[in-house]
Order: C-alpha cells, then structure tokens, then sequence
C-alpha cells in the first residue's frame, strides 16, 4: 500500500518513514528541502534497506500538487508533516505559518479528496490548547484562544479537516497533538538536523555542547514551577513515529469510531528545562554553558498529556526515556559535526 508522507525528510517525518518502511509499506516522500536535507533520505536507506520514492516539491504550488496526484493516484494515506514549526518565528512573521500551514493543507485535502482511499493523518499540536487550566491535559481540554500564530495554524487546522470530513463522503482523519519530540533514531542515521539556529531546546543544547553555540539561553527562570523554568511533555519521536503508523492502520481497517478523531501523543510526564539539560548532562558526561534570560513571548508555564485514549484506544504509549532521548540527540548531533 502506498503512503504519501509530506515533509517526509523532516525531524518527525523521516522517522515516520522508517516506521512505515518498517511495517512493509511503500512510501512516497514530498518536501521542498526549505528546512531539511536529501542526505535524510540515504539514512533512511540506511535503516530500512529500502530507497522511498522521493519528489523535490512545494504544496504551495497547487498545480505541481495537482500534477503529483495525477501520477500517484494509487496513494491510500496521506500523512501531513509539511508546515513551520516554530513558536517564535510565528509570532514575528504570522503571514508566512498562515501561509505554509493553512493554504497548503487546503490543497493538499482537495486533492485527496478525489481518490479512492481518502485517509489523513495530521501533524497537529498541544498547542491547540493553549495556557491549560488542569494538568495533564486530556483531548476534552478546550480549545483556548491560541498563545501564537503557529498554535493557531494548528487549531485552524483541525476545524478544516473536521468540516472536510462532514463534507465529503469517504473522508477520514486523525489529528496527533504532539507534545515536545526529541531525540534521534537509535542507529543515528537520522536525526534532528535544523537549518540555521535551533528554534527547539535539544538541538540547542547539543550544538552548545559541542561548541557550535557560545551558550544556551533558557527563556525564563520565574515560572511557577520546581525550578521556575517551563514544564514541557518530551517525548521520543521513536515513540512519536510509531504512533503516526498505529494511527493509519487504524483508518486503513476502519476501526476509527468517527470519521474525525484528535489523540494526545506524549510521555504523560512534565520535565522542567532544567531537568532535560540535567538529563544531558547525565548522559553525555559534558557540562552546558546555559544562562536564564528573561521569558519569550508565546511560551506557556507548563504543558503535558494525559496520555489514557492514545493508550486505551490506539493500544500505543511510549517506551524509550527522555535519558534514552538525549543519549541519542548527543551521539547524533557528533556524528553531524564529525563528518
């Protein structure tokens, strides 16, 4: 069975691929390379003993997506990574996530909409959820007004994919909200590879680690919190990318109970920023230079899953630690520098 997977040589995406590969699907990869690499694809090679297809190409460009599904009209899931993903950057430059996240999302449904098999798994986020009022967070949090433009691509998101499926017949959809992914597959062929400077904490650390970064600035030390730094959900995307699977053959052998379902994807545990440098530390035998700076706008005290449905319904939770975690972020990130 064939998989469309967009951004598929992206942090998340390529680790989903092997996840597929892996189980004995076949894969077809879309990503314009804006932030990822096609050396991704030769770890994926690497792992898997298998070469997905691949297609240098921009959702933006509807007719060259039009043009892409004329030639794979075979495909029978479609999971969407494809989008921008940081926080920050959205809050200075909102038009562009609206942009990438939201128009490419509408052109990418239009045309699975005319398939055979219209099944969709969606990169969606806890920041759906915005500053929550209990801990941890269930799928019945409400929806808040989003703390950023990117948060508020995602929540948009999921209210296009639920009306599409009210609309047309056939239609089914999964929306994962990730908490925090870290980490690197563990034969560090792939891994987090960020173009330019880190937006995420672990690939910061571990470029400050090995001397890429003078010193990590970790934003605010005066949360309401053990250590007064925020609290985040990190999960493996080991774990992360075998869920994507799990959630697909759940569409694929119609076993969803609606045609538009939403799970949390996280540890069902909450680490300060100082516990995940700590963790590094641990690991890595090495000592960060850090500083605590004053707080970034958009970021919430603290955030993590209640993780009961994915494991109830979907019968996945995760397996590997946040020491598991950054062991392998460290390994990773030498092996980049070292070539």
């Amino acid at each position: 069975m064939k998989i469309l997977v967009t951004g598929g040589l992206g942090f998340i995406g390529s680790h989903t691929v092997v996840e597929l590969q892996n189980e004995g699907y076949e894969v077809v990869i879309i990503d314009d390379l804006s932030n990822s690499s096609l050396e991704v694809l030769d770890g994926i090679t690497a792992i898997t003993s298998r070469k997905p297809i691949f297609e240098k190409l921009d959702i933006r460009v509807k007719s060259d997506l039009q043009d892409f599904f004329k030639r794979h009209n075979d495909i029978v899931g479609v999971i969407h990574f494809a989008a921008s993903k940081a926080v920050g950057e959205s809050v200075k430059e909102p038009l562009k996530y609206y942009e990438n996240n939201i128009t490419t999302l509408v052109y990418m449904l239009q045309e699975l909409s005319g398939l055979d098999q219209k099944n969709f798994i969606f990169s969606s986020s806890c920041t759906v959820y915005g500053q929550a009022d209990e801990l941890p967070i269930t799928e019945n949090a409400p929806v808040k007004p989003a703390e950023s433009p990117y948060g508020n691509t995602k929540q948009i998101g999921e209210e296009i994919i639920r009306d599409t499926c009210k609309a047309v017949e056939g239609m089914k959809a999964i929306a994962l909200r990730y908490f925090n992914p870290i980490g690197a597959h563990p034969s560090v062929e792939i891994g987090e590879l960020p173009i330019g400077v880190p937006q995420n904490l672990v690939p910061f650390i571990t470029q400050t680690a090995i001397g890429l970064r003078e010193q990590l600035s970790v934003f605010g030390g005066d949360y309401k919190t053990s250590d007064g730094t925020c609290v985040r959900d990190y999960i493996h995307v080991v774990d992360l990318a075998k869920a994507h699977v799990v959630a697909l053959q759940r569409l694929l052998e119609e076993k969803n109970s609606s045609n538009f379902e939403f799970f949390n994807l996280g540890t069902g545990k909450g680490s300060t920023v100082l516990e995940v440098i700590q963790s590094f530390e641990r690991t890595s035998g090495k000592s960060l230079n850090y500083k605590i700076v004053d707080r970034r706008e958009g970021d919430i005290t603290a955030a993590y899953a209640n993780t009961s449905k994915a494991s109830e319904v979907l019968g996945w939770k995760t397996e590997l630690t946040i020491d598991d975690a950054m062991d392998s972020a460290w390994k990773w990130e030498q092996k980049v520098r070292n070539k």
